[in-house]
């Protein structure tokens, strides 16, 4: 099949774009790599090196006529969507929007969107936490990719454009961003590795679903084999606290740190798990990797990078 990716450079989207590679696909990937890097990139992958809010994207399409469309650019910081919503709604919403216009336009069979779970629900009344849960998003990213499955919804319903949103839990693993504010198992492994202090942030008893980065690129190949439609949440259904988290990268990383804190930071729950039994009925997804496995998984890459 021939899949337009976007952010097919960046951490999750590379991933992605790589067993769709593996598995005989052609991948067209648009990356203005603010974030992405070009050396994540598929060699075998096409790329073009554009915003997804730009007129170009309908040159694109037009040109390359893609049958799916997986959709991974993105503003993905929490935090930064707090300290900046109007940039937030620019690209998210409008940058799929932009994609979504185009891609019926252009007889695009599938538009698989790339969702957040923890963000989403907001503070869980149960745990799991179903699709079905109420959507109380506390950040202005979480209300961006609520938005977006809404039109995704529209777009279905008044075009006839079959969807996927896939709802991630907090995914980990070779090729996160270890510096900023996102992916705390990239931060506090690079950090550990280093010799420096990790921080974490208010009491470090947060729980979080971390999911590895490879389930999560094999859920996006899945959803193009079959004829489902609607939201499916990718997470392993475990608890994992801050602290607990720290523990288990330090014993691996065999470091010498201790845990130091600091006040918690906006715009965040307190507790996140996802239920992903749909995921298996719909999809034939299950998590495979442990945490354990994936975190020795992440290391392993983060030292190889301090020894280049």
């Amino acid at each position: 099949m021939r899949v337009l990716l976007t952010g097919g450079a960046g951490f999750i989207g590379s991933h992605v774009s790589d067993m769709l590679i593996n598995n005989d696909h052609e991948v067209i990937v648009i990356d203005n790599l603010s974030s992405g890097k070009e050396e994540n990139l598929n060699p075998k992958a096409v790329l073009y090196r554009e915003d997804i809010r730009g007129s170009v994207i309908k040159e694109i399409m037009e040109m390359e006529r893609p049958e799916a469309v997986i959709h991974h650019a993105a503003r993905v910081n929490v935090r930064d969507s707090v300290e900046d919503p109007l940039y937030d709604m620019d690209v998210n919403i409008g940058g799929t929007l932009n994609l979504l216009e185009n891609s019926v336009k252009n007889g695009v069979k599938k538009f698989i969107f790339a969702s957040t779970g923890g963000a989403i629900y907001g503070e869980q009344s149960c745990f799991p936490a179903d699709e079905n849960h109420p959507t109380k998003p506390l950040s202005p990213y979480g209300i961006t990719k609520l938005t977006c499955e809404k039109y995704l919804y529209y777009y279905h319903e008044t075009y006839g454009l079959n969807y996927v949103s896939l709802r991630y839990s907090n995914v980990y693993g070779p090729r996160q961003d270890p510096y900023g504010e996102a992916g705390v198992v990239a931060i506090f492994s690079q950090k550990m590795l280093a010799g420096d202090q990790p921080i974490i942030n208010g009491s470090g008893e947060q729980t979080r679903d971390y999911v590895f980065v490879e389930d999560v690129a094999r859920a996006n190949a899945l959803t193009l084999e079959g004829d489902v439609i609607g939201e499916f949440n990718i997470g392993t259904g475990i608890e994992t606290t801050v602290n607990g988290l720290f523990r288990e990268i330090k014993t691996l990383a065999e470091s010498e740190v201790k845990s130091v804190y600091r006040k918690a930071k906006k715009g965040e729950q307190f507790r996140s798990v996802l239920d992903w039994s749909k995921a298996k009925r719909g999809l034939g997804w299950n998590p495979e990797v442990s945490l354990k496995e994936g975190l020795k998984r992440t290391l392993a890459f983060f030292k190889s990078q301090l020894i280049v």
